[in-house]
């Protein structure tokens, strides 16, 4: 029977006591959060706001919030890996080549001036336009073909020569050429070439060509160099090859290709020229030397040394 107080009610102080219950102790997830809670007030928000109150204060050198990006120590270095206020190099270069679809294709590889510097200001398919094309331009850097209509790269270096010669302003040039005989490569660099260079050069060193022979140096493909120094080493004069002056320089070009085994399909890809060109112009060289096929060809120019 359940005890009453005076006033009727049950008397709660009358039931048996209950045992004690063990002190529960904090759960994990309280105990974490709490640490969280005082990690953040304590550590979070004071690095928070002076981080804040960092970017927003001028800067020592430049005078200048260094969250904006602007002038001062702390300012981003210019494209190029010039420091801050640096002036990028430029250089404007004039293409001539005969070949329309190398012209495009070089100038696709290095005309990208943001990236490589170098601005194509103009281009010329032969002798008549190059000069022409020069003149009008007054580029630093010529990047020029030996093989041209109207007379070849001599030809342009010789119109050229008081371009050359000016002493404020002058105009170098870089030969661009599939042939790597020695010929060639002596022709230019007497006619005023500072450099020669063939057609399989990339496109990075190319660049860093043009930028090398703007600042007046000598530049040349592997083991071109060696024909240079051969000639101007001797004194005697070269022997003139009747026979040779015959032939054009295209079927210079072709006959040493030849010489080398290539296939009648990887001349005209080399050169740029379809393979019925090709064909034209071997038959051409075989009726002016007087041979009556590739093997007689290969041999003759074994003989002269122009493979």
């Amino acid at each position: 029977m359940t005890d009453t107080n005076e006033s009727g009610q049950p008397d709660r102080s009358a039931r048996p006591d209950r045992p004690d219950r063990p002190d529960r102790p904090n759960r994990p997830d309280q105990a974490d959060h709490a640490d969280r809670t005082d990690h953040a007030e304590q550590v979070d928000r004071p690095d928070l706001l002076g981080q804040l109150d960092q970017l927003s204060e001028p800067d020592e050198l430049g005078g200048e919030s260094a969250l904006s990006g602007e002038s001062g120590a702390a300012g981003a270095a210019e494209p190029g890996g010039a420091g801050a206020g640096a002036e990028e190099r430029r250089v404007r270069v004039v293409l001539v080549d005969d070949h329309r679809m190398f012209r495009t294709g070089v100038q696709a590889e290095i005309g990208q001036t943001a990236q490589t510097g170098v601005e194509v200001v103009g281009e010329a398919a032969d002798v008549d336009q190059a000069v022409s094309v020069i003149t009008a331009t007054r580029p630093e850097v010529v990047l020029l073909d030996v093989h041209l209509p109207g007379g070849g790269g001599v030809e342009v270096l010789r119109r050229c020569a008081p371009l050359m010669a000016d002493a404020e302003q002058p105009v170098r040039f870089l030969a661009l050429s599939v042939s790597d005989a020695a010929e060639d490569v002596i022709g230019v660099i007497r006619g005023g070439a500072r450099g020669y260079v063939t057609k399989t050069i990339t496109g990075t060193d190319l660049v860093d060509s043009i930028f090398r022979v703007q600042d007046g140096d000598a530049v040349f493909s592997p083991r071109l160099a060696g024909f240079v120094l051969d000639a101007f080493a001797s004194t005697d004069a070269p022997p003139v090859d009747e026979d040779l002056d015959r032939l054009t320089q295209r079927e210079r070009e072709v006959l040493r290709l030849i010489a080398r085994g290539y296939a009648y399909k990887e001349i005209a890809k080399q050169l740029y020229i379809s393979v019925k060109t090709v064909e034209s112009h071997v038959s051409a060289v075989l009726r002016k030397l007087q041979l009556s096929n590739r093997h007689e060809l290969t041999r003759w120019a074994t003989a002269r040394r122009l493979v």
